[in-house]
């Protein structure tokens, strides 16, 4: 929790002299903020998790695909299909998950709450640690073992966003339900601050102007469980973040995450690239 704290304060104290607000592409890996996709708008992403474990453990790449469609204005769902490799240790498919993200206030206030709900049909393999919860490191059995078990598991977030000026501020708190082991509630967070690097747009095209670039900086990681809060086992990381819109539909994104406890990797590298099919709209 200590860690946590110290995080949310600097992130605040970077925060607090802006005073207008407006939209921004979200750079964030993990951290959610309160924007939804539009109405009938279909997004199409792929991203990738690279770790750099400790004590000589085998790197690892978790790729994963997203699907994120636009239901309503106030509800987004989003499909989520895994999988890892790694350097010798084999490869498989990790699983799926369900999300979606629900807006309870139509309009945007000082601070917009959205409720978060996912289903997790994975196995022990995964490693794209879209949230890390709880305590303990991850497991490094050969990739075929891990496979075989498989778990079931509910998550929900309370997600806190606040848009002031250029910049974004979100703050996530996660409860996580294993439903194929009795292994009490998990705990988890994450936190961000973003700044997107330009106000006005221009009147010709310009991909490299600074309207099209977001910066800013997470925190996430794992708070224990109801069972125990172990948190010297815990595992935290602090990422910058960046996000480049290539053209009206595409974007790419960037993370460098380093590891801050002992359980934590050296460092989680990620990569993404976005694409918006406005086509899905109602009609």
């Amino acid at each position: 929790m200590s860690v946590y704290r110290i995080v949310l304060l600097g992130l605040l104290c970077m925060f607090g002299n802006v005073v207008v607000a407006s939209a921004q592409e979200r750079a964030y890996f993990v951290t959610y903020d309160h924007y939804l996709e539009e109405r009938g708008n279909l997004e199409i992403a792929f991203a990738t998790t690279t770790g750099l474990p400790k004590n000589g453990e085998r790197s690892y790449t978790a790729p994963w695909l997203e699907l994120e469609y636009g239901v309503k204005g106030w509800w987004t769902t989003e499909l989520y299909l895994e999988g890892v490799t790694t350097r010798g240790a084999g490869n498989g498919f990790t699983g799926w998950r369900i999300e979606n993200r629900f807006r309870p206030l139509r309009s945007e206030h000082r601070i917009t709450p959205v409720i978060y709900v996912e289903y997790e049909n994975i196995n022990e393999a995964s490693r794209i640690q879209k949230e890390i919860v709880g305590s303990g490191s991850l497991l490094f059995e050969p990739i075929a073992e891990l496979t075989e078990e498989h778990a079931h598991e509910l998550e929900a977030k309370l997600i806190l966003s606040s848009a002031v000026g250029a910049w974004n501020l979100s703050e996530n708190f996660i409860v996580e339900r294993n439903l194929s082991a009795s292994e009490g509630f998990e705990f988890g967070y994450a936190v961000g601050v973003s700044r997107q690097l330009g106000r006005l747009a221009k009147s010709t095209a310009c991909r490299l102007c600074a309207e099209n670039f977001v910066l800013g900086i997470e925190a996430y990681g794992g708070l224990g469980s109801s069972e125990a809060l172990a948190g010297a086992e815990q595992r935290h990381y602090l990422a910058p973040v960046m996000s480049w819109r290539v053209s009206d539909r595409s974007t790419l994104k960037a993370s460098a995450g380093i590891g801050l406890t002992r359980n934590s990797d050296h460092a989680l590298v990620r990569l993404g690239y976005s694409y918006e099919l406005p086509a899905w709209r109602h009609r």
